[in-house]
């Protein structure tokens, strides 16, 4: 089996960036954090997704980020880094920019904004695949990079290139994404992108989820995936219809605007962004904090 499975079955979190006001690096909120959602049973951490601003992050700052994290984590649960662009050749060069010692898999965003075509994106990751020294997960987010790897090209490389590993499938459509689960090669790691329908995916074969809510909400998110994967479903509705409405909040604005909110209304960070993104609204942020008082 895919020790990927092994590894990655579960929650994971695409970890916010903190700032402090200033605008630089909060490492220390940053430490604060990590204890956190580790503490409250998530099984596995995202670094430089974009739910982190990675886009606004220069090189030496992800750098910096990805070793501190690695070192807080001290192996208590595998590390995923992302690395993804729109330039093949700049997100192959950009893997020197790393320590990968402590690293368990490449998360890489499919490009944005150039839109290749289906064979443009086969080609693309299958450059990556051969030069990565980790197994590469994809990540299919059309709703950000402007083009949707098709079901088809999904499996291809699956099946294709040896060191695609898996996908984190975050285009929201369950017909593709149950073409994918049903045709997939044995070992290959399926998981959601998108909180809201990470119930019903797993129900499908959908070995766990890249969260964003579990940033604020590891133990009740985390928790209702692991009654998922373990065929309850009962009692993860429970969990699930108690987050729907964060769900919601999460994506008013922009990502990650919404999880910051929540974070900062935990005390777990300041509520700073990098622009162009801002934080929500002073009515969003009523909301949130509605939620959060009527939540136990």
């Amino acid at each position: 089996m895919n020790s990927l499975i092994n590894k990655l079955t579960g929650t994971g979190v695409a970890i916010i960036t903190p700032f402090k006001k200033g605008g630089e690096v909060d490492f220390d909120s940053l430490a604060k954090l990590i204890d956190f959602i580790i503490d409250n049973g998530v099984e596995y951490i995202v670094s430089l997704g974009t739910t982190g601003e990675t886009p606004t992050l220069s090189i030496k700052e992800q750098s910096e980020i990805v070793d501190f994290t690695a070192k807080k984590i001290d192996n208590r649960v595998p590390l995923v880094l992302g690395n993804g662009g729109n330039n093949t050749k700049e997100v192959i060069d950009h893997l020197a920019d790393f320590n990968l010692d402590n690293i368990t898999a490449i998360l890489s965003s499919s490009p944005n904004y150039n839109k290749p075509s289906q064979e443009g994106i086969f080609q693309h990751y299958k450059a990556i695949s051969e030069a990565s020294p980790l197994p590469v997960i994809l990540y299919n987010v059309p709703g950000r990079t402007g083009s949707n790897i098709s079901a088809e090209t999904t499996l291809r490389l699956a099946n294709e290139c040896k060191n695609i590993k898996g996908i984190k499938e975050a285009s929201g459509n369950m017909i593709q994404c149950m073409h994918i689960l049903k045709n997939m090669p044995e070992g290959f790691l399926f998981v959601s992108g998108d909180d809201h329908i990470s119930l019903p995916l797993v129900a499908c074969g959908s070995r766990g989820v890249i969260s964003v809510i579990a940033n604020s909400f590891p133990k009740d998110f985390s928790e209702m995936i692991r009654l998922c994967l373990k065929n309850d479903f009962e009692k993860a509705q429970k969990l699930h219809y108690k987050l729907l409405p964060a769900y919601d909040l999460l994506f008013i604005e922009n990502n990650p605007a919404g999880i910051k909110t929540f974070l900062s209304e935990l005390n777990l960070i300041e509520d700073v962004l990098r622009l162009p993104l801002v934080s929500l609204s002073a009515s969003n942020k009523k909301k949130v904090k509605e939620f959060l008082n009527s939540f136990s």
